[in-house]
C-alpha cells in the first residue's frame, strides 16, 4: 500500500504491513512510547489467544521510519471489529508509536506524524469496512487528533507512573504515611522474591478474587506462559510473596525499555499483612537497580484501587480510548445491552 502527502517539504508516504518480527522489534526498540505489549512476540500471542488476525501496519517517509501500528481483526457474520489492543486479555495499551527523528523541523515532524495514523486509518477504511473500531494508546502518544479528525469518540483513561529516579530512602520517604509504616516495619515471616515457576499460581489467586467480587478474569495460565516462553529474557517476571512456606500474594510484572509495568497481580490477601505494599516496593527497587527509570501502575481509574496506588505519590498520566462504530454497530450494541 502507498500513498503520498505533502507538507511544507514534500515526501513520500509508504504504509506496509509485511515487515518482519525483527525488523518490527528493532523499530520499537528505539521508541520512547513502545511498550512491552508491543513486541512482536507479544502481538503474535495475543492474536493467538483471542481468535484474531494480528496486521502490522508501519509507516515510512521516503525511507525513514515514522510509525508502527499494531491492529487485531475480528470478523462474525458480515460484520468486522478492529482492536488495537484485542480485547479481554487485560491489555492496557498499545495503538500507534511515532518515532521522533533528530533536526530542527518539528513542524514537518508533526504533520509527517499526523499523516501517518491518518493513512493507517484511512488504509483500514478502504481495506476492512470495519463496523467497529477500538485503539487504547500508550501515555506517551501524546497527539490524539488524527483519530478525532476521523470522527473517532475519546474517552480519557488513567493510570499512575512512580519515578525510580531517587535512591531508595528519598523515594520511601515520598509515600504516604501508612505505605512507609508498612514497607518499614520488621516482618521476618513474609518474604518476597522472583519465581518464574509461578504463573499459575498468581493467577489461580487472581481468579479467586475474582470470583469473590462476581467479576470475570479471562487470563489464562496458557496465555501468560506462552508470554514468557516467547519474549526475551526478562520481560515476564513473576513474584511472590510467602508467610513461612504458605503463598500469600504475587504479582506479574512487565519490564521494557525504561519502565516496569504493574500488569497482573497485587490483589488483597487474606492476612492482615502489609503483603501488597511490601510486593510493590520490591518490585521498584528490583527494577530500579536493573536500570528502569519508570513504575506503571497500569490503571488509575477505578476509584478504590486508585486510593491505593496514590499512596506511592505517582504523577497521573493520561491515554485515550477511543472508538468508532457504524450506525448498523450502535444499533445492536443497544440491543444487546437491552437483551441481557
Amino acid at each position: 500500500m502507498a500513498t503520498s502527502k505533502t507538507s511544507d517539504r514534500p515526501y513520500h508516504l509508504r504504509i506496509t504491513s509485511t515487515v518482519s518480527g525483527r525488523q518490527w522489534n528493532d523499530l520499537a526498540a528505539n521508541a520512547a512510547q513502545a511498550t512491552p505489549f508491543h513486541r512482536y512476540e507479544f502481538l503474535e500471542t495475543l492474536a493467538d489467544h483471542t481468535g484474531t488476525t494480528f496486521h502490522s501496519f508501519v509507516g515510512f517517509a521516503d525511507d525513514r521510519p515514522l510509525g508502527l501500528f499494531p491492529v487485531f481483526e475480528k470478523s462474525v457474520g458480515p460484520l468486522t471489529a478492529l482492536f488495537s489492543p484485542a480485547p479481554n486479555l487485560k491489555i492496557r495499551y498499545l495503538g500507534p508509536v511515532v518515532f521522533d527523528w533528530d533536526g530542527t523541523d518539528t513542524v514537518g515532524h508533526e504533520r509527517r506524524r499526523q499523516d501517518f495514523i491518518g493513512a493507517v486509518l484511512s488504509c483500514l477504511q478502504d481495506r476492512f469496512a470495519p463496523s467497529y473500531v477500538l485503539v487504547r494508546t500508550a501515555a506517551r502518544l501524546g497527539d490524539h487528533r488524527p483519530f478525532l479528525w476521523r470522527d473517532f469518540e475519546a474517552t480519557p483513561q488513567y493510570s499512575y507512573v512512580v519515578d525510580l529516579t531517587p535512591d531508595a530512602s528519598s523515594l520511601l520517604d515520598r509515600f504516604s504515611r501508612d505505605a512507609r509504616r508498612n514497607i518499614r516495619t520488621e516482618t521476618p515471616e513474609l518474604h518476597v522474591s522472583e519465581d518464574s515457576d509461578a504463573i499459575a499460581t498468581i493467577l489461580n489467586h487472581l481468579r479467586a478474587r475474582h470470583r469473590e467480587q462476581g467479576k470475570s478474569y479471562r487470563v489464562t495460565d496458557s496465555f501468560v506462559t506462552d508470554l514468557s516462553e516467547r519474549l526475551p529474557d526478562g520481560v515476564v517476571r513473576p513474584y511472590v510473596v510467602h508467610q513461612g512456606d504458605r503463598f500469600v500474594g504475587g504479582m506479574i510484572a512487565l519490564e521494557y525499555g525504561d519502565t516496569v509495568y504493574r500488569w497482573q497481580g497485587g490483589a488483597k490477601p487474606e492476612p492482615d499483612l502489609p503483603v501488597t505494599e511490601l510486593l510493590d516496593w520490591h518490585v521498584m527497587r528490583r527494577a530500579a537497580e536493573r536500570g528502569c527509570t519508570r513504575y506503571d501502575l497500569v490503571g488509575a481509574n477505578h476509584r478504590g484501587i486508585s486510593r491505593y496506588k496514590s499512596k506511592f505519590d505517582p504523577e497521573l498520566v493520561t491515554f485515550q480510548s477511543l472508538v468508532r462504530s457504524t450506525r448498523t454497530m450502535d444499533l445492536l450494541s443497544k440491543l444487546y445491552r437491552r437483551l441481557r
